[in-house]
């Protein structure tokens, strides 16, 4: 064992009391060195003469220094996190302990003992100064060389050099075993320099810091910069196995202080490279201020993501549609303790008509917003029946009860797997968006009702989204499970799909549908690894054997797609007021809807699944033919 690593276990394992003890011991010789050297500069002499008037006045030296010592904090601060501005304490302990010595000197020297030589004085400060600051920085070094070898300590960089930056590490220096070594910044100005104590370095040695120093951690406190350039910071940090997270922006805590509770993980939507684009306010107040909105799944990730943005617009009321108990009940306590309007919960499934027409028309809804399905795709191949009864025929009965009821306003909630669907959860939503487009032909007749759809692909975190399975299984150690990494799927974060939702459907006019713009892409054997590296692990493979988590493959499941799409023919997408959103030019075919649902209805009422299936597939595979004109 070498003898800083003595030191530095022999420093940690001591008592608190015991270690302001001994530095308060530490302190008073150290000052009477001080003093005793003071004299021997003074005349040159290691062997000065030693009064009892100069005895007795070296030891005021130290009493009186050491009760202005504490009163400064001195032994209050942690030496190991001991900030390089703590010398300008040291400072000014030692210029006023020295000042009211020299008082008593001056004293004395009016009384006739002039027994300390002007010049000692400053020796003594001077001497002093390098002796209690030394010591102390002297035990920080001792302590933070080699961190990351002691088991309970968590060193960590901050990438930012700003003044947040600074405040941040502040705080996190009294918080458990956190120990940030330093602060990393992009400005070539910064590198090699001291910023609040803190020595600031390149992006570019990030992996020897890593590997010297043992950081776990990476935090990023560097909000207000471009979005492009935080894609690229994350990207970078990403790949060298320390976990990753993020602070909110300053100015978005309501106390101007950062708070270490704030610090959160690292979405994966802020590697996915989607321009933010501020929601349009008038669409959004249009169509849900004043309004009485209904949302059916209003317990879902969709649904309970609309009704969250509905409240914040004070409609007159907000009806709460939703089949699932605890869902319901979940959703209305959160949108009861925000108090922004009138809830009301109604359980009940979109099937039963007299039920979804009880809650239209006794709370006189204005706006529907269609969610409620059944979405995922194993479970509803598996369940074909099922699927057909809750996702086309409820579906039917509530754009039935809103026609009827004279609702202003239906918005069905599609998907991209309604285009050229290859699953029955597909198919079901593809025969929806007809049956809307079927409804809002009925309505152009009367006029004053708009029904429409919203197609997008997945969201961020829905129920049985990949991303919230992938983190389960990281969280577990893996083995992370893809069923093919060249699938690629499309995804956006759940709040921007609910507020493009609502903008699109206050542009309506009637049988339109609607794409929400996607981005590109993501392959899900890329979004599988960098979920693990945001994790702070490495992905084991042949070229990385000794990896923390292995990608598993398990192949295609029944009716799953390479890659999703959102356009039958993208050529025919026509751009709207907001640039996120996209129309599809109306099509039709020879389709008798009617007919196709009676025979529909008669294989579930049968529960004969062979002819369910046959039937909901050749209806939809009848060729598109579109329109001369725009819907």
């Amino acid at each position: 064992m070498s003898v800083i690593e003595f030191l530095r276990r022999l420093i940690t394992v001591t008592p608190r009391l015991w270690k302001r003890i001994l530095l308060i011991g530490f302190d008073f010789s150290a000052l009477m060195f001080a003093l005793w050297a003071s004299y021997a500069l003074r005349y040159a002499d290691w062997a000065p003469q030693i009064t009892d008037e100069r005895l007795l006045l070296g030891l005021l030296a130290p009493v009186i220094a050491i009760p202005v010592f504490i009163r400064m904090g001195l032994y209050r601060a942690v030496l190991r996190y001991l900030p390089d501005t703590a010398i300008w304490t040291i400072l000014r302990a030692m210029a006023i302990s020295t000042t009211i010595w020299v008082i008593l000197v001056f004293l004395t020297a009016m009384a006739g003992r002039d027994i300390v030589p002007r010049s000692v004085p400053f020796f003594y400060f001077a001497i002093g100064v390098l002796l209690v600051g030394g010591s102390r920085f002297a035990a920080k070094l001792i302590l933070s060389t080699g961190t990351g070898i002691r088991r309970d300590e968590h060193p960590m960089l901050i990438y930012g050099a700003g003044p947040s930056s600074v405040q941040l590490a502040t705080v996190l220096r009294g918080h458990g075993k956190r120990y940030v070594v330093g602060l990393v910044d992009d400005d070539p100005q910064h590198h090699g320099r001291d910023v609040g104590g803190y020595r600031v370095f390149p992006p570019n040695q990030l992996p020897r810091l890593i590997e010297k120093y043992g950081i776990q951690e990476i935090i990023l406190s560097m909000s207000s910069i471009p979005l492009n350039r935080r894609q690229a910071v994350i990207s970078l940090v990403s790949g060298l196995g320390v976990k990753i997270r993020t602070l909110p922006d300053i100015t978005d805590l309501v106390d101007g202080r950062y708070l270490v509770n704030q610090i959160r993980e690292i979405e994966i939507d802020e590697l996915l490279g989607r321009s933010f684009v501020p929601p349009d306010q008038n669409l959004l107040r249009n169509v849900l201020q004043n309004r009485v909105v209904m949302v059916t799944g209003a317990g879902g990730s969709i649904g309970s993501e609309l009704c969250r943005l509905i409240a914040q617009w004070q409609p007159k009321s907000l009806v709460l549609f939703e089949a699932n108990e605890f869902a319901l009940y979940r959703i209305d306590r959160e949108l009861r303790g925000g108090g922004h309007c009138d809830v009301v919960p109604v359980l009940a499934s979109v099937r039963d008509a007299a039920q979804v027409r009880s809650a239209i028309v006794r709370n006189g809804v204005e706006v529907v917003y269609h969610a409620a399905a059944h979405k995922h795709v194993p479970l509803v191949e598996a369940n074909v029946l099922e699927g057909i009864s809750n996702n086309v025929f409820g579906t039917l009965t509530v754009a039935d009860v809103a026609l009827s009821a004279g609702v202003e306003k239906f918005v069905l909630i599609s998907s991209d797997k309604a285009v050229r669907p290859t699953n029955v959860m597909g198919a079901t939503k593809r025969w929806a968006e007809l049956i809307i487009r079927d409804k809002a032909m009925e309505a152009a007749k009367h006029g004053g009702q708009h029904f429409c759809a919203v197609r997008f692909g997945n969201v961020l975190g829905s129920n049985g989204s990949v991303v919230p399975l992938f983190r389960e299984q990281i969280a577990n150690g893996g083995p992370v499970t893809v069923t093919d990494p060249d699938m690629t799927r499309y995804f956006m974060s759940i709040q921007e799909a609910s507020e493009l939702i609502v903008q699109a459907s206050a542009m309506s006019t009637g049988g339109d549908t609607f794409l929400l713009d996607m981005g590109q892409p993501v392959r899900i054997g890329d979004l599988a690894e960098n979920m693990i590296r945001l994790a702070g692990f490495n992905v084991r493979n042949q070229q990385n054997t000794l990896g923390s988590i292995e990608i598993q493959v398990t192949g295609t499941r029944p009716g799953e797609k390479l890659f999703e799409e959102l356009f039958y023919d993208a050529s025919n997408a026509l751009n709207t007021q907001h640039p996120k959103i996209m129309r599809a030019q109306a099509n039709h075919a020879d389709r008798n809807i009617a007919k196709a649902l009676g025979e529909l209805q008669g294989s579930i009422i049968n529960a004969d699944e062979a002819l369910a299936r046959s039937i909901l597939f050749d209806f939809i595979d009848i060729p598109l033919k579109p329109d001369s004109h725009a819907s």
